[in-house]
């Protein structure tokens, strides 16, 4: 039975995308059968899986939340959900931008997400969700189907500055529609060793959240080879396993199961 994992952060540009996509493919790489949701309606994610248009995906995942909506049947899986290199997906595209709104107006709205992920959950052994960067209702939604949730966190004080904020809402969500989400922890993400400011924000960030909040060993360093990975629509474990970044997230991954034997 699968674990389903939020990637999440009311921040943009804090790597939720890049970390999904990794953390994906490095447990794939562990033996693990993972599948990976898109529910951001940019569709980064699922453009560096490799589709380039996404908008012309027949059924994706914003197409399911509709069907939800209308108590419409859910199409088999074998129509939604897409496969590379021992990964699956379910796609997104600009129409869950439509969904997000649609949401506020609609009675339980919250628990939409967790209804098509529920079925899918005894083929997996983990199920990852990339959020989009807001606190709206798509990432209410997201909280509400998972398990557990990881932040991830660049170490700059503007991407920082949210995290509180973010904590208070997961916490909501724990007391009035998810008792089982569980903070899994903070990872730092874009750790730049060179300078002075990241080592200083990455202390504070330790210092303020040490005993409240598990804060990951393992850091993601900032590498142009995480980029590069993106551009060929590659995980980094795919395009430069031994490149710092492709350590961390390998060496990340393993701690993430350590955490469950725990």
């Amino acid at each position: 039975m699968a674990e389903i994992i939020a990637i999440a952060n009311q921040k943009g540009g804090v790597a939720k995308t890049t970390t999904s996509l990794n953390l994906a493919y490095s447990l794939m790489k562990l033996g693990k059968k993972v599948l990976m949701i898109d529910f951001d309606g940019q569709a980064n994610l699922t453009t560096c899986f490799g589709i380039e248009e996404p908008n012309s995906i027949e059924t994706n995942i914003a197409h399911l939340m509709i069907a939800k909506m209308n108590e419409e049947d859910i199409p088999d899986k074998s129509q939604y959900i897409v496969s590379n290199n021992g990964i699956d997906l379910i796609p997104s595209s600009i129409y869950l931008s439509v969904v997000d709104a649609n949401l506020r107006l609609e009675m339980g709205s919250e628990r939409i997400l967790f209804e098509i992920l529920e079925p899918l959950k005894a083929d997996y052994d983990f199920i990852i969700i990339d959020t989009s960067p807001s606190l709206g209702s798509l990432t209410i939604n997201a909280l509400s189907a998972a398990d557990s949730v990881i932040i991830t966190v660049n170490p700059q004080l503007l991407a920082m500055m949210g995290l509180q904020d973010f904590l208070k809402t997961t916490k909501k969500i724990q007391k009035r529609i998810n008792s089982k989400l569980e903070i899994k922890g903070i990872l730092l993400t874009m750790c730049d060793s060179r300078t002075n400011l990241s080592k200083v924000l990455s202390e504070q960030m330790s210092e303020a959240y040490d005993g409240v909040v598990n804060i990951f060993e393992t850091h993601i360093p900032m590498t142009v080879k995480v980029g590069e990975a993106i551009y060929y629509s590659k995980s980094i474990a795919e395009y430069s396993p031994t490149s710092k970044a492709g350590i961390a997230y390998a060496d990340f991954a393993k701690e993430i199961l350590t955490y469950e034997e725990r």
